[in-house]
């Protein structure tokens, strides 16, 4: 939103060289989400097909690209040298098939959804504000960049959320219309009502993103909605709750689980003693509550995590989190189930046991079997 506004300054006051802080913001927001450049091919396109394509006609958006480049350019080198994780990582996604794709319709009521239906009229009004009305059409280079966005969202199937930060524009483009509206005395009651509706609207679907009830409460909530909530992926049709609320529950008693097992190996043994994650958050939740047990840093051989290595870890004794006995025999000849977890909560693979793990029948060294250990999905 940053960038939108420095579009929204250049408009208005024809100084271009505010496209220098539209760089600089871009650069900063590519470090955080590559989506980031979706919405600068957006915002392109849109001046593109607007009378604002005199911009190209400056140096100050191409030094702006420049230094968007630039700031991004040490992700970029990243990328090079670890042979493009991120490129891995959506082919992988994709192959295996873990998303649940939308289709157009379902992406758009994904999108009603998310920003809550009774807020929907808000932002569609916004959306033909920068077409429609007149002084919505200098700006409406924001409104192609929206239009651009969702189509590019629903034909490659992000997922739903990928869009959200875009919907501030299209709030106050709608907030701007309703005003004018409701500057006909006979329509002077639509911006109260609006209001009160918007906040009715946000207490009724308020738990669903917020956490203000119990987990029971909320089972009992979710259960009389009269509708289902979509997820983005087919893992979370098992879980019991929203993806981002379901993650919340376990870790606590995960790690002091571990760090029991932990405790129970001899001493001479401990410092060889690695904590495997299955998946980075298991190893993420040791790295954030574990030290306060005196645990370790954890190792996985999930996403970014194997870029980190096995930390000289021979792997001759392990604390394994997120598989099963069975699996864990596979790779070592002694396997104890050190601790049951039972969050009805938690995703049920987070369930799993805690186990202690030695002597390992398919590698002499961790470091030898790393290669094999990557899961980059």
């Amino acid at each position: 939103m940053g960038c939108a506004f420095a579009v929204i300054r250049i408009i208005k006051t024809g100084n271009q060289k505010l496209w220098l802080w539209f760089g600089l913001l871009a650069g900063i927001g590519l470090e955080n989400k590559y989506s980031m450049a979706v919405f600068g091919f957006a915002i392109v396109l849109g001046l593109i097909l607007t009378k604002e394509r005199k911009a190209f006609a400056t140096p100050w958006i191409w030094i702006a690209g420049l230094i968007a480049f630039l700031i991004f350019l040490p992700n970029l080198i990243w990328n090079v040298q670890h042979h493009w994780p991120f490129v891995e990582l959506m082919r992988n996604i994709r192959a295996s098939g873990r998303d649940l794709a939308f289709t157009p319709l379902g992406y758009l009521r994904a999108q009603i959804f998310g920003m809550t239906p009774l807020t929907f009229p808000v932002w569609l009004l916004g959306a033909l504000y920068f077409f429609l009305w007149r002084e919505g059409k200098p700006f409406r280079v924001l409104g192609w960049a929206f239009v651009t966005l969702l189509t590019f969202f629903i034909v490659l199937h992000g997922k739903d959320y990928y869009s959200s930060p875009v919907y501030p524009m299209m709030f106050a483009g709608g907030a701007i219309a309703i005003e004018r509206f409701a500057t006909d005395q006979r329509a002077a009651w639509l911006k109260p009502v609006t209001v009160t509706v918007i906040l009715l609207g946000t207490l009724a679907f308020l738990p669903l993103f917020v956490p203000v009830l119990s987990p029971e409460n909320f089972l009992r909530y979710q259960a009389r909605l009269p509708f289902k909530i979509q997820p983005d992926e087919k893992s979370m049709l098992l879980e019991p709750m929203p993806h981002h609320y379901s993650w919340d529950f376990g870790w606590e008693e995960m790690v002091r689980a571990v760090a029991k097992a932990y405790g129970s190996v001899p001493a001479q043994e401990r410092a060889d003693t690695a904590i495997f994650g299955n998946d980075f958050a298991e190893a993420g939740a040791i790295d954030l509550i574990g030290p306060k047990y005196g645990l370790p840093k954890a190792i996985s051989g999930h996403q970014s995590y194997w870029l980190w290595g096995p930390r000289n870890y021979t792997g001759q004794t392990m604390i394994v989190l997120g598989d099963t006995p069975e699996g864990a025999r596979k790779w070592f000849s002694e396997v104890t189930v050190v601790a049951e977890l039972h969050n009805p909560y938690a995703p049920p693979w987070e369930n799993r046991p805690v186990l202690l793990c030695r002597g390992p029948i398919r590698f002499r060294s961790l470091a030898e079997a790393w290669p094999r250990l990557k899961d980059w999905d």
